[in-house]
């Protein structure tokens, strides 16, 4: 049973020997990585903002239409009062 015990301790300390050695190269070789990135790449470019285009509206709208208009929002507001 003592001999069990002590390769069960062994093969965690290998285990977690490992997995600690993976950790160190993954930093090390992120930490290149973006060395080299930042040395090398361009710089990001700036996005231009562009003007929107204008809605066009009619300049004159009918009276029935607008009337509709009225009695919708007049409708629809009456039902979501807070």
């Amino acid at each position: 049973m003592n001999e069990l015990m002590s390769q069960a301790v062994e093969l965690m300390i290998a285990g977690m020997g490992f997995v600690f050695t993976f950790l160190i190269v993954l930093v090390l070789a992120t930490s290149l990585m973006s060395k080299f990135i930042t040395r090398f790449a361009p710089e990001p470019a700036i996005p231009v903002k562009t003007p929107r285009a204008k809605v066009k509206v009619p300049m004159s709208v009918d009276p029935d239409t607008a009337e509709a208009i009225k009695k919708a929002i007049t409708q629809f507001r009456s039902r979501h009062k807070k």
